[in-house]
């Protein structure tokens, strides 16, 4: 059996600081793997630059230069990360035999890359990386994550509990993932649905290396109202729920009124009346927010907008040696 030919995908945005720290860990994994025989020379990591406004695009080229091993895509506009992963991944299975897509910010463990090429080479088609615990977060990111994944899975969404996009996926689940057609993507809810053989690789999750964190409170609550929305009707059958229960209290009280006024008892009414219209007025509002966000999502998906534009392409054009690889993961600061 011949040795696998593996992509790294490494979606970036504006990651100057940590990009060289990046390509020197993630050269040695590829270049100890290559010497172990577990990989092919041909393997690469392609950098996708997702619309910088720094220096990434330029160190991406500096080091496509010296290193060919190095690879890199640079998107016209910033689409988004999982557009941009998802522009990696199209492009490395077009020459890969498995791919692994992991953050630019070395906050997922490098070194467990090899045990998802052992996994992968043992006949497993998607290898998840799945953190072991939350130790690195703060106490609210922790609560919200957990809650998120706990909401998901109660929601009916196949989702596998502490992983984001850290994983191996070979050739034959990437075509059937461009299968696919969906704009509004979260790649976490579709690649379980993909099937075949899979397994995970448990790892301690590290702080950022360097920079910011690209995923503020907004983007975070935003990233999970589309996971949320993209995968299940739940929320539209709960504003269903809500508008029967109202219902059933609205006759409640409309009986209760209705024998208050024959029997002659004083109905006061300001107090409770204004808090029924905001309360009751409230509701519809939020339930006409919620299904407002399926609308728009069937908006988006009708429209069918290609979901990114490559600008620029860095691309190997020899098989990688021994040579071109760092011969010491060196940690490089600025």
């Amino acid at each position: 059996m011949s040795t696998p030919v593996l992509t790294i995908v490494v979606p970036c945005y504006n990651e100057e600081e940590v990009l060289p720290e990046t390509i020197l860990q993630l050269g040695a994994v590829i270049r100890e793997l290559i010497q172990d025989k577990l990989i092919s020379k041909s393997s690469t990591i392609l950098f996708v630059d997702d619309g910088s406004k720094d220096q990434t695009w330029t160190l991406i080229e500096r080091f496509h230069l010296s290193h060919p091993y190095v690879t890199g895509l640079k998107l016209a506009k910033n689409a988004g990360h999982q557009n941009a992963l998802l522009a990696g991944l199209m492009k490395a299975k077009a020459y890969s035999d498995c791919v692994v897509s992991i953050d630019a910010d070395l906050q997922d463990d490098v070194l467990a890359i090899r045990e998802f090429v052992v996994k992968y080479n043992e006949g497993y088609e998607i290898v998840y990386g799945v953190r072991q615990s939350r130790g690195t977060d703060t106490a609210f990111k922790r609560a919200t994550a957990q809650g998120f994944y706990k909401l998901m899975t109660n929601m009916g969404v196949r989702i596998i509990y502490n992983h984001a996009d850290f994983r191996l996926m070979s050739k034959r689940t990437l075509d059937e993932l461009e299968r696919f057609p969906e704009v509004n993507l979260f790649l976490r809810g579709i690649v379980p649905l993909i099937g075949f053989r899979s397994t995970q690789v448990f790892y301690d999750r590290k702080e950022r290396f360097a920079g910011e964190s690209k995923y503020p409170l907004k983007k975070m609550l935003a990233f999970a109202l589309d996971g949320i929305t993209s995968f299940s009707v739940t929320p539209i059958r709960f504003v269903t729920l809500m508008g029967f229960i109202l219902f059933a209290i609205s006759i409640v009280a409309a009986v209760y009124a209705i024998i208050g006024k024959l029997v002659g008892a004083n109905v006061s009414g300001w107090t409770s009346l204004i808090l029924s219209v905001w309360f009751i007025g409230g509701v519809q509002l939020l339930a006409l927010g919620l299904i407002g966000e399926y609308i728009g999502k069937i908006y988006k998906e009708v429209k069918q907008r290609p979901l990114y534009v490559i600008e620029k392409e860095a691309l190997a054009t020899a098989n990688v040696t021994k040579e071109h690889l760092p011969a010491e993961p060196v940690s490089v600061r600025r």
